[in-house]
């Protein structure tokens, strides 16, 4: 149920899912800040999760990630074809090698190139003892091209823009070459063009390579329009999941983000589209 009494979207999709969390629960200092919260990525899509600051939209993210260690529940991952693994009895190494996150930010090392860096994703195939990745020349060259960064490959990275760096991230984790990607908030940060331009490489990795992609996005408008599916969470729990347009409901996002918002749809686009009203606003509409 929602915070209105209605009841949640369903949040089962068509097509398999790539990754299944069930029953996360989360706890900082001994007080749960995620509460039994379930989580669906289905393969070959995009899933937003959205919510207000502090609805555990990272927590969560984290957390299936084995970043944070969950208190309660399972996680599940798709291997060899439609088999199920447990994706929390996996070893890092093994689990690296399935599910990789771009975290909100990182600092790029000076003094080594872009495809030096983009080679940190090869990490989880390196042996030890022997080194040896015979695959790691061609994946990371592949993830140089998906994300335009060929060109750029043997700059240094402390030359490059925002955006430019945060694409030498993606390619990293490309270059891990994993069939679920998590992102959290990857446009925070970056204007305009450079936010589009990370939507649009999210979208390309899910329609023409088939990735699972589970991103924490803040802009409703920007996760609706990117997004197969979203996932509602307010005070760690997941309010509603589903198509753009079965979550956005104006009285859902009214109650969860405790500020009047108004919905209706693109006429471009067919996608839910939102407006948030302050007292500025009001103030205006008043005759």
């Amino acid at each position: 149920m929602d915070g209105h009494g209605t009841p949640a979207v369903d949040d089962g999709a068509p097509g398999g899912t790539g990754l299944d969390a069930d029953g996360i629960t989360v706890a900082y200092d001994g007080t749960d800040v995620v509460h039994g919260a379930d989580l669906r990525l289905p393969r070959g899509q995009v899933t937003a999760l959205i919510g207000p600051n502090g609805s555990g939209k990272s927590t969560l993210l984290r957390a299936v990630a084995r970043l944070h260690r969950a208190r309660t529940g399972s996680v599940t991952v798709f291997a060899d074809g439609q088999k199920r693994v447990d994706a929390l009895a996996l070893s890092r190494t093994e689990f690296a090698r399935r599910v990789t996150l771009l975290a909100q930010s990182r600092t790029a090392p000076a003094g080594l190139s872009v495809r030096e860096v983009v080679g940190f994703g090869r990490h989880p195939y390196r042996k030890r003892l022997r080194g040896g990745d015979p695959d790691g020349a061609a994946r990371i060259d592949h993830a140089l091209a998906i994300t335009d960064l060929t060109a750029l490959a043997d700059r240094g990275v402390e030359s490059l823009s925002g955006g430019q760096l945060q694409r030498v991230w993606f390619a990293c984790c490309l270059a891990q070459d994993t069939d679920v990607l998590l992102l959290d908030e990857p446009t925070t940060y970056l204007d305009l063009r450079y936010q589009m331009e990370i939507l649009d490489l999210v979208r390309d990795l899910a329609d023409q390579h088939g990735v699972t992609v589970g991103v924490v996005l803040h802009d409703l408008d920007q996760a609706a329009a990117v997004a197969d599916r979203v996932v509602l969470l307010s005070a760690g729990r997941v309010v509603a999941a589903g198509t753009p347009a079965e979550v956005y409901d104006a009285e859902r996002l009214t109650g969860t983000y405790g500020i009047r918002i108004e919905v209706d749809t693109d006429p471009s686009t067919r996608v839910p589209r939102t407006r948030a009203v302050g007292r500025h606003h009001l103030r205006l509409e008043r005759p």
